[in-house]
Formats: structure tokens, sequence, C-alpha cells
């Protein structure tokens, strides 16, 4: 993949800072760019020089050609939207209109029990507290990965129970749960690793751990637990969001919890596991019925 970064020409540099000052994620950046930059390539001109043909000929490549799949042209779309209609201030809508966004299938997402998290931050961090540490925030905080690695000092609020998510998607800052037991592992690492800034940092004491040392951290316990990956670490914000409704936390709190836009998303997790559907007693069972059907 082209470095979107290197030597930038005047209008991808314009590009970067529009989507930096609309506070989109760096990630988001790159693979927008990225798509801009495949279009150019792909009708041989710069981006500001093509019309709607020249998008609409690009966008069948992606779907008919290249087959891509749904997610990704669902990233196209966006780019094109970002850099035409909202950079350029061109008319777009008309053209992308006529482009039906592909579905993705609707997919539950794939969870652990909770007692396999406990059997991940026991077993499968056992010996080592930065993991347990590093994986309690994780689940007990509903995190994202990136979130997990850029907690500050600063952002541990013990005396109210809260953590500040302060580099959170989106650029929205929350507030999550910061639970005793979370507490009491943080507490003993601390005392072992005494870090300066960032409660997890990387190489370089002053900088944030790296995402791909945080992934390394959880498919370690996962292989030492003997449990299945069910999608990466991003599976225990699966499993803390299903956890908490099971246990009665009021949706909207939940959303809250995760930084969600929209509650339609929350809704998601709104899906009943079946370990939890056989601890489910059906209300017929609650009721008493030992009288005979027939009066003797």
């Amino acid at each position: 993949m082209t470095n979107i970064y290197s030597n930038p020409t005047p209008l991808r540099q314009k590009f970067i800072e529009h989507l930096t000052l609309n506070r989109k994620a760096e990630r988001t950046v790159h693979t927008y760019v990225s798509f801009i930059y495949s279009l150019a390539q792909y009708c041989g001109r710069s981006p500001d020089l093509l019309g709607p043909e020249d998008i609409r000929r690009w966008l069948y490549h992606l779907i008919a050609e290249r087959k891509q799949a749904p997610s990704t042209v669902n990233l196209a779309i966006n780019a094109v939207r970002s850099f035409y209609g909202k950079m350029l201030q061109r008319d777009i809508e008309p053209l992308l209109h006529q482009i039906q966004r592909p579905r993705r299938p609707a997919l539950a997402p794939r969870l652990y029990s909770m007692a396999e998290v406990e059997k991940l931050l026991t077993l499968g961090t056992e010996g080592n507290l930065r993991a347990r540490a590093f994986l309690s925030c994780v689940y007990g905080g509903g995190l994202r990965l990136s979130e997990a690695t850029h907690i500050q000092l600063k952002d541990l609020d013990s005396a109210r129970h809260r953590l500040l998510v302060s580099h959170p998607k989106g650029g929205r800052q929350r507030y999550t749960l910061l639970s005793d037991n979370l507490l009491a592992v943080l507490r003993d690492y601390y005392r072992q690793h005494r870090p300066k800034t960032f409660l997890f940092p990387g190489v370089e004491p002053l900088l944030p751990m790296n995402k791909g040392t945080g992934q390394g951290i959880f498919y370690a316990a996962v292989a030492k637990a003997g449990l299945p990956d069910r999608g990466g670490i991003h599976s225990l914000r699966h499993s803390f969001a299903t956890h908490c409704l099971e246990n009665g936390i009021e949706i909207t709190v939940v959303q809250t919890l995760l930084g969600h836009a929209s509650l339609n998303t929350t809704a998601g997790y709104l899906h009943v596991r079946a370990e939890r559907l056989a601890q489910i007693q059906s209300p017929l069972g609650l009721l008493d019925l030992k009288s005979p059907l027939i009066p003797a």
C-alpha cells in the first residue's frame, strides 16, 4: 500500500487535513486517502479532474471485477463522499443515490462466557501481571484496543470508581467502569512496573503500547488458558456488553459505557447466548400447578 504521508501532493495533504480537522481516526484517514489515490490511479488523472462517470466506472470495477467485500465498497463510497461532497463541495449525491450500498450479513458478535473470561484472566495471565492488568482493563471497561493502550494514569478516578476513556473512536470522551477487582489488579501492577504517563507504555516509556503488542498479549493468554479464538481482543468488548445486558444493566447505560453514538449499535448485543438460554426458566415453571386437573 502506498505511504500516503510520503511527499503528498497539495491536494492529498488538503484531504488529510480536512479529515483530521473533522476528527476522523488515523486509520480512517489512511483508508479514505488510499481509496481516492486508487481512484486516481485507475482513471490516470488527478482526482479533482474526475467526474461522476469516472467515479461510477471505478466503483463498478471494485464491485464487479475485483469482487470487493461489502464493507470495502462501503468504505470506498464514504471516501468519495468525503472527498467530493464535503471537501470539494461538489454535488455527488445524485451519483451515489444510483448505487445501492451492499449490505453486510448481520452476524452476532462472538463472545466468551463469564466463566471463560475468568479463566482467561487467571490461568491465561498466570505469572504475568502486566497481561492480567491490560486484559482486565479491556474487559472491565468494555474498551477498544486503541482505547486500552492509550489509558493514562490521570484517567483513573479510583474515588469515583470510573475510568476516563481519553482516546476514544470519533473523539467522544466518556467514562466507563473501574471496579474494585480492576483497581486491585492495577494497584499491584503499578507497584511492580511504576509507569510514568501511560498506564501501559511501549518500548519508549513515554509512548503508549503498540496495538500489535496488545493483540499479542491477548492471543498468548487465550492459548495459555486453552480457549478458542473468538475474533481477537475485540471479543472482550463484545463480551462485556452482553454480560452487562444479561445482568440487568439498562441498554442506554451500556450505550454510554461503550461510547456508541447510536442505540441501534448497542441493540446488536440484545441476543441471548445458548448458555444463558439454558439457565432461563419459563414463567409457567414458576406457577403452582400441583392441584389436580379433575376434581376428585
